[in-house]
C-alpha cells in the first residue's frame, strides 16, 4: 500500500477554509480614509489613537508562515512583523499563563513570577497589566477584554472597563469583539483566542497536522472579519488604529535533524509571531539572526604532544582532587581534538602512570575518548577527534556504585564501581601523562569543572551545550574547581570559584585563539542577540508608545518600541 502524502491530507482538510477567505486575498484591507487624507507621518497625532490587540494562543511563528494564512499575510503588507519572534527567551519552561502575563505587563517572568498555569505566587500587583495602566492614566478610557480562557480575564483583565469570558469558545470571542468595535468610544480592545493551543495540545503543533492547521486558518478567518469590522467603523477615517496580532507561545514539536539551533530561536515553544499593523505602515519584515552558527570565541592552551614537547597544567598540591573510595564526583570540560585516529594519549589524569595503579586517566582511542580508572572497567565515550568542540563528562557515582561517561550530554557507557581507593600522591594534571600511549595528540581544553556530586543524566543533558558555568547554574555551589582556561597569556589558569587552586602550566605551553562553530555547543550570547526580533514583552511598550502614554522608569518594563516606516496612502 502506498504511503499517503501528509501535505495532501492537510490541503484537503483545509480547502473549505481557504475558499471562504480566498476571495479577499487579492487586495489589501480597504483603506477607508477620507479622500482628502494625505501622507500623515507628521500630523498623525491629530487622529484619535486606538488599539486592537489580538492574542492567539499556541501558534508557532514558523507554522503560520508555512501555512501562509491569507489574512495575516495580507496584513503584513502594512506591518512590522516577525515569524521568529520570541516569548521569554530566558525562561526555562513556557506556560500559557506566563506568556500571557509577559505580553500584557511588558516584563518577563523574572519580575511577574508567573511560572505555573494557576498564577500561584505572581507579582502582577507590582507589574500591572495594560488595563490597569490605562485606568491609572485615564479612568475615562474605555478598555475591553474578551477571552476564551477564564484564567486570562481573572488574572489580567480585572481593570478592563468591560470583561467577558467565553470559555473555549473563540467564535463568541470574535462576535463580542465585532460588537465592541461598533462602539464609538472603543479604545483598547483585547481579544484572546485559544483554539489553536487546544488543537496543539490534543495532537501536535505541526503545520502538517490537519486539526492544528484548520484551527490556525479558522482564526485567520476571524481576524479577517475583525479587520473588516474595524475598517467599517463610521469614525474610522478620523481614527488611528494600531492592530497587534501575536501568539502567546509556540509548542513542542519533534526535532528536525536537519536543523541545529541550540539557542532560544530553535526552541519551538518560544517561537511566536508578532504583527504591528497600521494602514499607513510600509511592510517591515524582521528576520532572526543566524542562530544556527554561533561561534565559540575564546583562547586555550594548545596541548600538542610530540617526542620533545609535552605540555601540561597541574595542581601543585598532590592531595587536591583525590576522590577516595566510593566518592561522588563529576568532571566536565570542553575539548577540541584534531581530526584523526589516536593510540591512547592521555589528556587528563590523577595517576602516577596511565592505565595502571590507583587513580584514573582519560585518553584518546581511535577517534573516541575513554576513561580508565582503578574503580571500574574501561568506559568508552563518543567521537571527539573530529576537529570540533565537544563537552565530555565523567561521573563517579559512589552512592549507586556506578561510573558513567557522556559525550555532548549523551551517556555512552555505564560501568559498575568497585570499592578501591583512587587516592594518589601525584598532581591532578591536564595534558601529557606517561603510560601505555603514544606521544601524538593535538588538543585544546576549556571550561574544566569538578563537582563534589554525581550529576544525573538529566542535569548533564540540560547544560551539555554550555561553554561556561554561570552562577545561576543550580549546581554551581557544588563546584570544587572551575577553570575557564581562557586567559590567553601567562602560565596560570585561574580557578574561578575560590574553592580550588590554580592550574600552573609549564613554560612550553602555547596559547591559541579560536573562533569555531561547533554543533554541540551553544556559546553565551548577549540578550541583544534575542532582541533583534520583537519579543512578547515589547507589545505593551509599543502600545503605550502608540497611545502617547508616558512610561515612568519605576514601571521597570523590559520591552522596547519598534519604529515603523510610513508610506504614502493614496485615497
Amino acid at each position: 500500500m502506498k504511503k499517503m502524502n501528509t501535505h495532501k491530507l492537510v490541503s484537503a482538510a483545509v480547502i473549505t477554509l481557504l475558499v471562504l477567505v480566498g476571495s479577499a486575498c487579492n487586495k489589501d484591507f480597504e483603506n477607508r480614509l477620507k479622500p482628502s487624507t494625505t501622507n500623515d507621518t507628521l500630523g498623525i497625532s491629530t487622529k484619535s489613537r486606538k488599539v486592537l490587540y489580538i492574542i492567539v494562543d499556541g501558534i508557532r511563528g514558523k507554522a503560520i508562515r508555512s501555512i501562509n494564512a491569507p489574512n495575516i499575510s495580507k496584513i503584513a503588507r502594512n506591518a512590522i512583523y516577525a515569524y521568529d519572534a520570541l516569548s521569554d527567551f530566558n525562561s526555562n519552561t513556557m506556560t500559557n499563563a506566563g506568556a500571557w502575563t509577559s505580553m500584557m505587563t511588558g516584563v518577563t517572568k523574572d519580575k511577574h513570577n508567573v511560572t505555573t498555569e494557576n498564577f500561584t505566587g505572581n507579582a502582577i500587583s507590582s507589574y500591572p497589566s495594560l488595563f490597569t495602566r490605562f485606568k491609572q492614566t485615564d479612568p475615562n478610557i474605555r478598555t475591553a477584554s474578551f477571552a476564551a480562557s477564564a484564567a486570562f480575564n481573572a488574572n489580567l483583565g480585572n481593570d478592563a472597563t468591560i470583561r467577558q469570558t467565553f470559555e473555549n469558545n473563540d467564535l463568541s470571542v470574535k462576535n463580542a469583539v465585532k460588537e465592541e468595535l461598533k462602539r464609538g468610544d472603543a479604545t483598547l480592545v483585547v481579544a484572546q483566542f485559544h483554539s489553536a493551543e487546544a488543537a496543539g495540545q490534543a495532537g501536535d503543533y505541526l503545520e502538517t497536522s490537519p486539526a492544528y492547521a484548520n484551527a490556525i486558518l479558522q482564526l485567520d478567518n476571524y481576524i479577517g472579519e475583525l479587520m473588516t469590522a474595524l475598517s467599517s467603523r463610521t469614525t474610522f477615517s478620523n481614527e488611528n488604529w494600531l492592530v497587534v496580532i501575536a501568539s502567546n507561545k509556540g509548542g513542542i514539536i519533534p526535532p528536525d535533524p536537519a536543523v541545529v539551533d541550540l539557542t532560544s530561536y530553535g526552541d519551538a515553544t518560544r517561537n511566536n509571531f508578532i504583527v504591528f499593523y497600521n494602514p499607513r505602515f510600509s511592510t517591515l519584515f524582521l528576520p532572526k539572526p543566524d542562530s544556527e552558527k554561533i561561534p565559540y570565541n575564546s583562547n586555550s592552551v594548545n596541548f600538542t604532544f610530540t617526542s620533545s614537547t609535552r605540555p601540561t597544567a597541574i595542581i601543585q598540591n598532590v592531595n587536591s582532587y583525590n576522590f577516595g573510595a566510593n566518592g561522588n564526583y563529576t568532571i566536565e570540560f570542553l575539548i577540541k581534538s584534531k581530526a584523526g585516529s589516536y593510540i591512547y594519549p592521555t589528556f587528563l589524569s590523577k595517576r602516577v602512570t596511565s592505565f595502571t595503579g590507583a587513580g584514573w586517566n582519560m585518553f584518546l582511542e581511535g577517534d573516541k575518548w575513554t576513561l580508565n580508572s582503578s574503580v571500574a572497567s574501561q568506559a568508552q565515550g563518543g567521537v571527539v577527534s573530529d576537529g570540533k568542540w565537544h563537552k565530555l563528562s565523567a561521573v563517579f557515582d559512589g552512592t549507586n556504585k556506578k561510573v558513567r561517561v557522556y559525550t555532548d550530554g549523551v551517556m555512552n557507557t555505564e560501568r559498575d564501581m568497585n570499592s578501591n581507593n583512587m587516592n594518589t600522591s601525584v598532581p591532578f594534571k591536564v595534558g601529557y601523562n606517561a603510560g601505555d600511549g603514544n606521544e601524538s595528540a593535538d588538543i585544546m581544553i576549556n571550561s574544566l569543572q569538578i563537582y563534589n556530586v554525581a550529576l544525573s543524566s538529566t542535569q548533564i543533558a540540560n547544560y551539555a551545550c554550555k561553554t561556561i558555568v554561570a552562577e545561576s547554574n543550580p549546581n554551581y555551589a557544588r563546584l570544587i574547581g572551575y577553570w575557564p582556561m581562557n586567559e590567553g597569556v601567562g602560565t596560570v589558569l585561574k580557578e574561578k570559584t575560590g574553592r580550588g587552586a590554580d592550574l600552573l602550566t609549564g613554560s612550553n605551553a602555547q596559547w591559541q585563539s579560536f573562533n569555531d562553530v561547533s554543533p554541540a555547543l551553544c556559546p553565551e550570547i548577549s540578550d541583544a542577540f534575542f532582541k533583534m526580533v520583537p519579543n512578547n514583552i515589547d507589545i505593551p511598550f509599543e502600545i503605550y508608545h502608540w497611545m502617547g502614554i508616558s512610561i515612568p522608569t519605576q514601571w521597570a518594563l523590559d520591552g522596547k518600541a519598534w519604529n515603523p516606516i510610513y508610506s504614502d496612502i493614496k485615497p
